[in-house]
């Protein structure tokens, strides 16, 4: 009990470090990063709260999220580059 409570700590501190980064990043490069980031603490949040739980549907949510944020991250990438999403 007391390592999953300092484990979401943990997490929720990255959390609020990441927001920071997002809304005070000096480049756009290192605002992407940050939204990736928080994507796998989204996820670390899912995967700690199905290890407490003991529910499945946690895990197959967190793949779903990772894959989602990966995408995202993709796609916002090739835009910052200019290039079409056909390339």
């Amino acid at each position: 009990m007391i390592v999953e409570m300092l484990l979401f700590v943990v997490l929720l501190i990255c959390c609020f470090l990441c927001l920071y980064r997002i809304a005070r990043g000096p480049t756009v490069p290192d605002r992407v990063v940050a939204i990736d980031i928080l994507g796998i603490v989204v996820v670390g949040f899912t995967a700690l709260i199905a290890v407490e739980t003991g529910k499945d549907f946690y895990m197959n949510i967190a793949i779903a999220w990772a894959l989602i944020s990966f995408l995202g991250t993709i796609a916002l990438a090739k835009h910052l580059e200019g290039k079409s999403f056909d390339e």
